[in-house]
Order: structure tokens, then C-alpha cells, then sequence
């Protein structure tokens, strides 16, 4: 398949640039997947389609304010940093802008001094491998000069952090935030589980690897970068039993679907366990775990909407994507949400 098979014409101003007042009053296209049948709703009318005895999965991942400028120690030239993956207690993989700067050997000071990093390798993806120095607590340090690290499409800046944070957000490690998830209410979680739905929770650290373009012509050659990810024995019995009962596992987000179908034996069958992983779900993938997703709209030629696909059917996808530009949805982070079932 050509990366082009996934092309579709997004007006700009669909792209959502702050987030909607009450996250679950957000939009919702609803895909019948098998029947071909589009749906419009509001989220919070998404209960209506959910069954007692559903597993609905999320991911708890919590974003760090990755985002840090800082200033060359000898030069003053400003550097931007994406903090992407933690190495060990100091060092870390790292996004760099402009790069040509960022030569090995080289100290970047961050804030009044607070906080400085050494250049001390390249990556294979263009990154680099950065050691901090500071005095106190790395992480308040972070929450005092750090920002958090908004896609390059939103323009705006955020007002409030935590909406970019899942209400259920815990574990903190990702990059960017697990966007299906910001639809979700305490209130309408609650209501969920009040109809006889398990929610299960599992971690999975996002990184911007996942949003980079795919730069291969053919999409069989894309390679995904690795994710750390982790879901314990109580979670995972919550996914077991609605998979031995007959029920559905609905997972929000690609995140924990990517995760779940890393997870799953030949059976859909998954394990407490924790690990890394790159894999990449296109169409011909056969799903174990899953039975329905949740989720934005996404990103022509991206790998999620290559996600959707699988799950759903490239053209069904493509004419629901259709359908979402003239019904005017929102797009991408802050956009409204589509349930494919």
C-alpha cells in the first residue's frame, strides 16, 4: 500500500486550537463498522452504545512538561528541547531545534541556572542523548521551566495544563498526551461503571515517534519507534474476563490498542507484564484483543489513521473522514472524537 492510499483534504480551520469548555460535549462520529453506518452524536451519549460487561481500556499515561529553551552556555545561541524518553536518572533521549547547534560536548543552561544539560550523543532518528545537572528535585525543576509539548498544528497556547491531561492521568513519562482520552468526565466514568462496564487501566508513554510522518513511499517499510508500556495483573484479569465472557474490549485511544494487540496471545488472551514496543498496525493487521476503538480524527497519511483503518476498512474510513470535513468536525488533539464499533 502507498502512503498516499491514506491522503485525504483537511480545511485548516478544522483543526481544532483549544480545547472544548466541557471535554464531554465534544462531538461524536459513530462508524458501524460492519453495517457501513455513520452516526453523529454528542460524547457524552456514547454510554448508549456501551454493554454490561464491556472492558473499556484506557491508557494512564500522564504528560511531563517535556518542552524546555534553553540558552548555549558559550555561545548564548537558544536551543528547543523535547524530552522523549528517559534513559536513567539523568540522561535522556531528546528532540532538538535547530540541530546544527546541538554538537556534542556542548552545555545548554535552562531558566537562572537551575537546570543544565551536556550534549553527549547523536541518535539514529536525528535526537540527541543529553545528561541534566541540577541541585534538588529533577521533576519540580521540570514543572517550574518546562511547557507542555503541544503538537506543531496548535498554534494557540494552552491556558490550563491539565487539559491536556486525561482526568485519569497517573503514571508520568509521555510526551504527548493520549488524546482519545480527553473526552472522559469523573462524572461520565462514573456512569459508566454504574451500568455494569469494567474500565480497566494500562500505561503506555507516548512518544512523538508516533506522529512523525511516514517518509516511505510503500507503507510496509515504515518503521515505528519503541514505547515503553506496562499493565499489572489486576488490569489485565478485567480484560481477560470480558474476552472469556464474550464481551467486548473497547480500547480509547490507538495508544492502549497498540498496547493490547502487543500484549495478546492467539487467543486475545494478555498478561501482567511491561516492555517496549514498535508495533505497527496497517491494513491486513488481524486484530486479537480488541473488538472497538475510540478516537480522533487524525493526521493525513499518519500511522493512526493507517490504525483506523485496519480496524474499520481503508475506504470505509477514508468516506467517514469525508463525511467528518463536510459535517465540519474538529480535528486532531483538541477535535472531537469517533467510535468505531
Amino acid at each position: 500500500m502507498k502512503v498516499h492510499d491514506f491522503y485525504f483534504d483537511l480545511p485548516e480551520e478544522l483543526i481544532a486550537q483549544d480545547p472544548i469548555e466541557k471535554r464531554d460535549e465534544s462531538r461524536l462520529l459513530v462508524l458501524h463498522k460492519t453495517e457501513n453506518i455513520i452516526e453523529h452524536r454528542v460524547f457524552k451519549e456514547i454510554i448508549d452504545y456501551l454493554n454490561p460487561g464491556d472492558c473499556l481500556v484506557l491508557n494512564n499515561s500522564r504528560v511531563i512538561p517535556a518542552r524546555l529553551y534553553g540558552v548555549k552556555s558559550d555561545t548564548g545561541a537558544h536551543m528547543e528541547f523535547v524530552l522523549l524518553r528517559r534513559i536513567d536518572r539523568d540522561r535522556w533521549e531528546t528532540l532538538v531545534k535547530p540541530g546544527k547547534k546541538a554538537k556534542i560536548g556542548s552545555v545548554f543552561v535552562f531558566g537562572n541556572g537551575e537546570l543544565k544539560c551536556k550534549i553527549l550523543s547523536n541518535t539514529d532518528a536525528g535526537g540527541r542523548i543529553i545528561e541534566f545537572e541540577y541541585d534538588g528535585i529533577f521533576e519540580e525543576i521540570l514543572d517550574a521551566l518546562g511547557e507542555m509539548p503541544l503538537p506543531p498544528y496548535i498554534k494557540h497556547k494552552l491556558k490550563d495544563k491539565e487539559r491536556y491531561q486525561t482526568v485519569y492521568s497517573k503514571v508520568e513519562g509521555s510526551a504527548a498526551a493520549p488524546t482519545a482520552g480527553l473526552h472522559f468526565t469523573n462524572e461520565l466514568l462514573d456512569k459508566i461503571s454504574g451500568k455494569g462496564i469494567n474500565i480497566a487501566y494500562l500505561t503506555l508513554h507516548v512518544g512523538l515517534g508516533t506522529f512523525r510522518p511516514v517518509k516511505v513511499e510503500e507503507i510496509e517499510s515504515h518503521l515505528m519507534h519503541s514505547e515503553f508500556y506496562m499493565i499489572d495483573s489486576e488490569n489485565a484479569e478485567l480484560i481477560n474476563n470480558a474476552k472469556k465472557s464474550g464481551k467486548r474490549v473497547i480500547a480509547v485511544g490507538t495508544t492502549s490498542c497498540r498496547t493490547l494487540e502487543t500484549l495478546g496471545d492467539e487467543n486475545g488472551m494478555i498478561k501482567p507484564s511491561s516492555g517496549w514496543t514498535d508495533i505497527f498496525i496497517y491494513p491486513g493487521y488481524k486484530f486479537k484483543v480488541i473488538e472497538a476503538l475510540i478516537t480522533n480524527f487524525h493526521l493525513p497519511e499518519s500511522t493512526l489513521i493507517m490504525l483506523v483503518s485496519a480496524l474499520a476498512g481503508r475506504d470505509r474510513v477514508m468516506d467517514a473522514y469525508k463525511v467528518a470535513v463536510n459535517e465540519k468536525y474538529r480535528f486532531f488533539s483538541f477535535g472531537d472524537g469517533m467510535f468505531i464499533v
